[in-house]
């Protein structure tokens, strides 16, 4: 099966570089028409897609700024009548350990990866529900799933994005909205000089960019977290084991401490179909042990 995007709009943000500018390319060179959004490369790439014969406009709103997303939506509505695929890609990093880190830092990173991803997937919204169809990544990361020294900020913002990402796939899904989260591993303008050369060359954007594809197919999964890099693809998942009913006795505290290896084990975990399935499970086993 080949995977094409003709007739297909996308959005993707941070597109003037590494990944953007990776997913863009690609997109367009399997026949999407593509928004380039960046700050300051947009155009660069833009051009780039139109010398090789695609489709491509470019857009310098920031992400954060609810208004220029909306004019940028409108931009792209205007030109080509519809928006199939929001790639939520822009980031900045403010690397310090939590001790050091201003609060001021703390929120900018917020801002612009979890802020900037909802105000962007909120502007398409309604274009993708009249639709009834839709596509929408949100970039997430190794350092939110599992954390990274110095990247409170950014590891917070990218596990929020799974969060955000959750909800949006339930309730997207009535009306065709898919909804997932790509962590990447790659060398990009955030990650330049941290890493030596042969390395580098592995983790090119290009090697992650076959599973963003997908992501956004026609035949796309949806509430996947998908982690790509060097050539590699894996999937994460957020479980819930079946844990151990304690009741509500004075000596429980010292139960849970007794009880923490069973608590824990994952023999019998699963993947929720969402949040309520937590309370289903507790109620559920309260009920059995009451009965």
């Amino acid at each position: 099966m080949n995977i094409r995007f003709d007739g297909r709009v996308a959005i993707v943000t941070g597109a003037g570089g590494g990944l953007g500018r990776s997913h863009a390319l690609a997109l367009a060179a399997r026949g999407a028409k593509v928004v380039i959004n960046d700050l300051a490369q947009a155009d660069a790439v833009a051009a780039e897609i139109l010398a090789a014969g695609g489709q491509a406009i470019a857009n310098a709103a920031s992400v954060t700024d609810e208004a220029a997303v909306a004019a940028m939506v409108q931009q792209a509505l205007a030109a080509w009548g519809r928006i199939d695929i929001l790639v939520n890609n822009a980031g900045i990093l403010r690397d310090k350990s939590f001790g050091k880190m201003s609060m001021a830092d703390f929120r900018l990173v917020l801002d612009v990866h979890l802020m900037g991803a909802a105000i962007c997937s909120q502007a398409v919204w309604a274009t993708m529900r009249a639709q009834r169809f839709g596509r929408i990544v949100m970039t997430t990361s190794s350092s939110g799933l599992y954390g990274n020294f110095g990247q409170a900020n950014y590891g917070a913002a990218k596990m929020a994005l799974v969060g955000l990402m959750q909800t949006l796939a339930i309730e997207g899904a009535k009306d065709g909205i898919r909804v997932n989260c790509l962590a990447p591993t790659a060398a990009t303008r955030m990650t330049e000089g941290l890493l030596p050369p042969p390395v580098l060359e592995k983790l090119r954007p290009e090697a992650v960019t076959p599973a963003l594809l997908h992501l956004v197919s026609d035949d796309a999964p949806t509430r996947a977290i998908v982690c790509a890099g060097a050539g590699t693809f894996e999937r994460a998942y957020v479980t819930l084991t079946r844990g151990v009913h304690l009741g509500l006795g004075a000596d429980v505290p010292e139960q849970v401490a007794a009880h923490f290896d069973a608590i824990s084990d994952r023999g019998d975990e699963v993947v929720p179909a969402d949040g309520s399935e937590q309370g289903r499970n507790e109620v559920g086993q309260a009920m059995a042990s009451s009965g």
